[in-house]
């Protein structure tokens, strides 16, 4: 992209996200993202309402008596962004790409971060980590994960959840929130996620396309596997192969979500001919 169209789109972006997260998102993100972050502050003797969770066991044996930990609310939290840049991204049939949106929302959560007093940081990914900018502050920073988003190029088309979820767990050392932005078109990768999600608190945030649910009659059609450059003919007209893939595709998508209940995971899934504003606005209240 050239650099006078790309400064363009960074532009526009910064100007209709930035004003989402400070119209419309401040609050909410506050309310369901302070306190995240925990500090360790002290022991000092248990005390009657105390919760029982907090005992510190081996404080209490060294002294034959109960002592609880205390913790207090970190000023600062630190937010990472996990963007899928699998070839899968790169598809839309309604008002925009799922690549698109991704990088909408993922300006928007970064302009709210930075409101937040938070650091922002992203790890992009496809079945290996393709880049990671380390978390910072400032809005010279969140335009240059801006222009990261945007004009980034893959290396692979492949996808493997399990590989920015390891990264994660092991590069960052303090406890942040992470949003993991993908069309989750993966699998086995529930033991990575379990791990980070010990680690860190995180969020997923299902991106989709309609055309992605149920194929539409429209006689024969030459598909095209985006990661694996696979071709085939199908023929939609027919109603047993449509009802296939739709069950297909529901399958997929109970299964994660059954994985992301399992792991005490927030979620929500966003599609690209909706308006993205209402489903996080759910999300952040419900949290």
């Amino acid at each position: 992209m050239e650099t006078t169209e790309l400064l363009k789109r960074v532009r526009a972006i910064e100007i209709k996200t930035r004003g989402l997260s400070r119209n419309i998102f401040a609050g909410e993100y506050h309310s369901a993202f302070k306190g995240r972050g925990m500090a360790f502050s002290e022991v000092r003797e248990y005390q009657y309402g105390d919760d029982i969770r907090s005992i510190d066991w081996n404080v209490t044996a060294r002294f034959n008596h109960p002592y609880v930990k205390i913790f207090e609310e970190e000023r600062e939290l630190t937010v990472m962004l996990l963007v899928d840049v699998s070839g899968s991204s790169v598809f839309g049939s309604q008002s925009m790409l799922k690549k698109n949106m991704i990088t909408e929302i993922s300006a928007v959560l970064a302009f709210s971060a930075i409101q937040n007093s938070d650091k922002i940081g992203v790890l992009f990914f496809s079945d290996r980590l393709e880049k990671f900018i380390p978390p910072k502050k400032g809005r010279k920073h969140i335009l240059h994960i801006i222009r990261e988003l945007i004009n980034f190029k893959p290396e692979s088309n492949q996808t493997d959840l399990s590989e920015p979820l390891r990264y994660l767990t092991n590069a960052i050392k303090k406890k942040c929130t992470a949003f993991l932005l993908s069309d989750f078109i993966s699998s086995d990768f529930e033991e990575a996620l379990k791990i980070a999600n010990n680690k860190h608190d995180l969020v997923a945030l299902k991106i989709y396309d309609q055309r992605e649910i149920e194929l539409p009659p429209v006689g024969l059609l030459r598909l095209k596997d985006a990661e694996s450059g696979n071709e085939k003919w199908i023929d939609t007209m027919s109603s047993y192969t449509r009802n296939i893939y739709k069950e297909w595709w529901t399958q997929q998508v109970n299964k994660t979500e059954t994985m992301f209940r399992r792991n005490g995971i927030d979620q929500t899934s966003i599609s690209t001919g909706e308006d993205y504003v209402k489903p996080l606005m759910k999300l952040f209240k419900s949290r």
